[in-house]
């Protein structure tokens, strides 16, 4: 088995849509998206890296979403609700929902043939997660947002009486759920069309685990480790390493194994196929998970008394290779991997990461120092959850700064261009740069810090921010390295 990620060298730039620039709020699938699109193409960039696109809880995290299948409507534009015909200019002004609210009420009464055509379309392909996600999202709306574990008994247990009458009595609040995915589903298609119309493809990202409080959990409780009452014994996080000495605590649910495997691996079958057609490529978070999980006891504050659990790595990737074909993943093998991990990738020949932010400790024999790296990974100056590599830089003894310029040269260029220029250098087929480190952002560019819940998955960049040397500078490094896309 093979995996599909093209052989050509490419380049790609990771910003998450939240971070594109915009008046009133985190960024939206409106038309800075584009502009964006037209900046990563007048470089000759042929890969946009986004995080998770699902429904995000206050935290606004992408890592901890209410479905592993629903889109982010927080990402959907007013001004193409206008442009769709949904909302008045007026309207635009309006709080997100209150417009959503008035778009579903004009579809409702007034939608013409070929979109009510397209909506039955959607509803129709999507039904074996959009139904799920619309009840779940509709009875915590009449909750008062409560977990799912703290509603009535037979909603908890999805009694079939209740649910039905539950769908009796708020029909239209549930087609209101089905519309809003419709909706971003419609504006993430036409901004990952116009992507691809310039030769760029989308790289997502797929988490390995879904929130406790979410669809998912909620219809498929026997595929996770939960007591009677819904509540887990048992929840995954990841034991102390670079980010936290006392580990990270995540959270989340950890799966039944053996009852994913009774059905064949299913729900992640499911899952991937409709992956794949948001995205052109999937980044697999926390790949270590699907040779051994982190068991931490629901009772423990911190993930420092966890243990090791297997998991059927190899049984569900042979399975999802065989009835999908060759999947486009590559592996977030980041941390502690064992022997066991880097076999159950390379067995599939799927590629790993290379963070030139972890090169520069341990000797010559890291990793992740350029001259270590292999062409089937992708190297990247850093991740979502570093420091951007100027904030990274500026953080080191002067001793590691030392080292650092010694090894790539004694550089006279400002940071980060060098340690950009060093990935976009690599062997590595694929090389992937935050956009902050294009705009050469210093800490306060920072996206996430892992282990903490304050001040997180807010940055947004300002168009002036992007000048014309990041342009030149980096389209220059591009066909320097032989990774503008028009040359590969």
């Amino acid at each position: 088995m093979q995996n599909s990620i093209p052989s050509q060298r490419l380049a790609g730039v990771l910003l998450h849509p939240t971070s594109l620039p915009n008046i009133d709020s985190l960024g939206t699938l409106d038309e800075a998206a584009f502009r964006f699109i037209d900046f990563l193409d007048e470089c000759g960039v042929g890969l946009w890296q986004v995080l998770p696109l699902n429904p995000t809880d206050q935290s606004l995290s992408p890592y901890s979403a209410s479905s592993a299948f629903a889109g982010n409507t927080r990402l959907i534009s007013r001004k193409h609700l206008v442009s769709s015909g949904f909302i008045s200019e007026e309207d635009v002004s309006r709080k997100l929902s209150d417009a959503l609210s008035i778009a579903f009420d004009k579809f409702s009464s007034s939608a013409a043939a070929h979109l009510r055509s397209a909506f039955d379309q959607f509803c129709e392909t999507n039904h074996d997660w959009l139904e799920d996600f619309a009840l779940y999202s509709t009875i915590k709306t009449t909750q008062n947002q409560v977990h799912w574990v703290d509603w009535p008994e037979a909603l908890r247990k999805r009694d079939a009486h209740a649910l039905g009458e539950f769908k009796d009595a708020y029909r239209d609040e549930i087609q209101q759920v089905r519309f809003e995915q419709f909706v971003f589903f419609q504006q993430w298609q036409a901004v990952h069309q116009y992507a691809n119309s310039k030769n760029i493809a989308i790289f997502g990202d797929m988490p390995i685990f879904v929130a406790h409080d979410s669809a998912d959990v909620w219809a498929n409780q026997s595929l996770f480790k939960l007591n009677d009452d819904g509540q887990p014994s048992v929840v995954a996080g990841v034991p102390p390493d670079y980010f936290s000495e006392d580990g990270q605590r995540w959270g989340n649910p950890l799966y039944n194994w053996s009852a994913m495997a009774d059905s064949n691996f299913a729900w992640w079958l499911k899952r991937m196929r409709h992956t794949w057609t948001v995205v052109d490529y999937i980044r697999i978070d926390h790949f270590r998970g699907f040779d051994a999980c982190w068991q931490i006891p629901v009772e423990e504050e911190t993930a420092k008394k966890g243990v090791w659990e297997k998991v059927p790595g190899e049984a569900l990737f042979h399975q999802l290779f065989s009835e999908l074909g060759n999947l486009p993943l590559v592996a977030e093998d980041l941390g502690i991997i064992t022997p066991e991990v880097d076999r159950l990738r390379r067995v599939f020949g799927i590629p790993g990461m290379k963070v030139l932010q972890f090169a520069f400790d341990g000797g010559s024999r890291n990793p992740y120092l350029p001259h270590n790296h292999e062409k089937n990974s992708v190297a990247f100056s850093g991740t979502h959850d570093n420091d951007t590599t100027l904030g990274w830089f500026n953080a080191l003894e002067s001793q590691q700064k030392k080292y650092v310029r010694q090894y790539l040269g004694q550089s006279n260029e400002i940071m980060p261009w060098p340690i950009v220029s060093a990935t976009l250098a690599s062997v590595a087929t694929w090389a992937i740069v935050p956009f902050q480190d294009v705009l050469c952002l210093d800490h306060a560019g920072r996206m996430n810090t892992p282990g903490t819940t304050k001040g997180n998955w807010q940055f947004q960049f300002r168009w002036d921010q992007l000048e014309d040397k990041h342009v030149e500078y980096l389209r220059t490094r591009l066909k320097l390295y032989g990774r503008h896309k028009s040359e590969t």
